[in-house]
């Protein structure tokens, strides 16, 4: 069959592909973290061009047999342009929140193409010699990126890793992210705003504390902008300028009851969002629905919208509109005492609720307290102070699996605060916890697993945690959870294993399996997590033993050469436990090209790495003299 014979809108034929490829060429340049992965995969896929402009016009006789290579490729192209799309538009804070999801969904994208690539019959097509050698090379580059993953931007990795655990970010990191991610001027800050706003709107899957982070961190990024470029801050009298304009306020910035800006913006139980003064009013007066849908509500409690109203805050900078928590200016240090009283009462009004409500008051009081405790330090301390942590503790056996998701995050917000840490656990916390991470919602389990983290910073907690069965099921939520999940699960394990019995409790549990699995998925991103565990149970020597019969040789010697500076310390390091005093793992490393990428560890390794590697290159130049190395 000629490929003339194709119709030009099947998805294989040649004009079909080179209307795909064009398409992909005429995508506009990305300007977020993106940038990179997003500029290869447009570069590569652009040198195709050539082959399927001259198969247009006939090249040789095509079976169907032979047809599935255009398919697969024409399948791949149109992968390729809604994942171009999707990383270039909207918020760049998203995206770089998403940045390891995408730096899979690139890498997915190299293996389609080069898998079809690989199926099309270039023996069998009329095309010139200078088209094929292009396609020989382009198809090469394929496979050699589909070998390696692009990595994303470590600094940029470590920079938003960062800001997520302090309060008060270093201004060079907020520098820095303000360049990576283009965010450099008020304008691009309004744009990010109205961005992350239509990202809300539009109902994306993502947990409301990710959007909360993003907020948090645009206002930051909005504070560095301003500080390192005093004249981009518009002047009073540009403020006057933009006031005396009255700039629209968006309608989600406006409560529906009032129709004004909102100050202080509540979601009831049917996910809508109030200004708190004209819902509790509306509710005073016996209603029992949302006022916007009609629907009835499931119960009464408002909880704060915290990232509408820090983009309500920003949208305000940005336009010269005064702030509505700055319109009181005139209140002394009695009214903020009061204001304090009035939190104490509405913390205790929620005690209530937990300790005597029904099972939609005790849902509605666990998920504000939640809030409340993620909010500042303050209220960490009131609300154990008032004696929420008891009530809390008890409804970790609630049947209800929200409350229950509820209770054990606001035990973890509240396990921030040091002093916290003992009142829970002598609340006889560890046991019920425990009992959520085997038997929980998802969410309950992944926040489990960082309420156990948070209580074994205090080294007799990682004694009862452990005694207490955690390890297996960190183990289990480390195999299935999501993502995040994995994570929560990875980094409380790494810190229970610092103490020596739990590390016996591991192995035992079959850990060494599942952290191999991890280490060799390069796209899955924990092979981080599962380095820094391997590193530590290596020390031990039930741990050396389970991790030598997992074969662990070649990829500790590939993550040597190619990995992160930290994971190549950590590499070095289990490469080091295994190989000492064992010539034949000794021999089988070095037969792997150990030897060399040792080498240049010590010139461009960390401080660790070049130690490791070190010794390792002693041990190897002392069995030189062995007869079998």
């Amino acid at each position: 069959m000629e490929t003339g014979d194709w119709r030009s809108d099947e998805p294989s034929s040649p004009s079909r592909l080179v209307e795909s490829i064009k398409e992909i060429a005429s995508l506009p340049e990305c300007r977020n973290c993106c940038k990179r992965m997003y500029g290869n995969l447009v570069r590569r896929v652009k040198l195709l061009s050539p082959l399927f402009e001259e198969l247009k016009d006939g090249g040789g006789e095509i079976g169907e047999g032979d047809r599935r290579g255009f398919e697969m490729l024409g399948a791949a192209l149109d992968s390729a342009v809604a994942v171009l799309r999707s990383v270039n538009q909207g918020s760049k804070l998203y995206q770089a929140f998403q940045i390891d999801k995408n730096a899979t969904k690139f890498h997915q994208l190299t293996g389609q193409i080069e898998a079809a690539l690989s199926m099309i019959p270039y023996e069998r097509l009329d095309i010139s010699g200078e088209v094929r050698e292009q396609i020989e090379l382009v198809h090469a580059q394929f496979t050699r990126a589909n070998g390696r993953m692009d990595l994303p931007d470590l600094q940029l990795v470590m920079d938003l890793d960062i800001v997520q655990k302090e309060k008060e970010p270093d201004l060079a990191v907020l520098k820095r992210l303000s360049e990576k991610l283009q965010l450099k001027t008020i304008n691009d800050l309004k744009k990010e705003s109205l961005a992350i706003h239509e990202l809300i709107i539009s109902n994306v899957d993502e947990p409301a504390d990710s959007f909360e982070k993003m907020a948090w961190l645009l206002r930051k990024l909005n504070d560095s902008v301003i500080r390192e470029n005093p004249e981009v801050d518009p002047s009073e009298s540009e403020k006057g300028l933009l006031k005396h304009r009255s700039p629209v306020i968006p309608d989600d910035f406006r409560c529906p009851i009032s129709l004004e800006l909102m100050k202080d913006p509540v979601i009831v139980s049917t996910g809508q969002t109030y200004e708190r003064s004209c819902i509790q009013r509306w509710l005073d007066a016996g209603h029992k629905t949302c006022p916007k849908t009609q629907q009835t509500l499931l119960h009464t409690a408002l909880t704060p919208n915290y990232v509408l109203k820090s983009l309500i805050a920003l949208w305000c900078e940005s336009n010269g509109v005064e702030l509505p928590e700055k319109q009181g200016k005139g209140r002394s240090k009695r009214s903020g005492r009061v204001a304090s009283e009035c939190d104490r009462a509405a913390i205790n009004a929620l005690l209530e609720k937990l300790a005597d409500g029904n099972q939609d008051q005790q849902r509605g009081a666990a998920g504000e307290l939640r809030l409340l405790a993620k909010r500042n330090a303050d209220n960490r301390v009131c609300i154990a102070e008032a004696g929420a942590i008891p009530l809390l503790v008890d409804l970790l056996s609630s049947p209800d699996s929200r409350t229950q998701e509820h209770a054990v995050t606001a035990l973890l917000n509240l396990s921030i605060n040091d002093s916290n840490k003992g009142t829970i656990v002598n609340a006889g916390a560890i046991p019920d916890i425990v009992d959520v991470l085997k038997n929980g919602s998802m969410e309950a389990r992944e926040n489990a697993a960082a309420t156990l983290f948070s209580l074994s910073v205090i080294d007799e907690n990682k004694v009862a945690i452990g005694a207490a069965g955690a390890i297996p099921a960190l183990i289990k939520l480390l195999c299935e959870g999501t993502p995040r999940g994995k994570k929560d699960a990875a980094t409380a394990i790494f810190n229970l294993s610092i103490y020596q019995g739990n590390k016996a409790r591991a192995i035992k549990a079959g850990i060494v399996g599942p952290l191999m699995r991890l280490l060799k998925d390069a796209g899955g991103g924990m092979v981080d997590e599962a380095l820094a565990i391997l590193a530590i149970l290596a020390s031990h020597q039930e741990g050396k033993m389970a991790i030598s019969q997992a074969e662990p040789i070649p990829v500790l010697v590939e993550v040597i050469r190619t990995g992160s500076p930290r994971n190549r310390e950590n590499a070095a390091a289990v490469l080091w436990s295994l190989c000492s005093g064992d010539l034949e793992q000794l021999k089988f490393a070095k037969d792997l090209g150990a030897e060399e990428v040792l080498k240049e560890l010590m010139e461009s390794g960390t401080d660790r790495a070049k130690r490791k590697a070190g010794t390792l290159l002693e041990l190897i130049q002392r069995a030189e003299t062995a007869p079998d190395l």
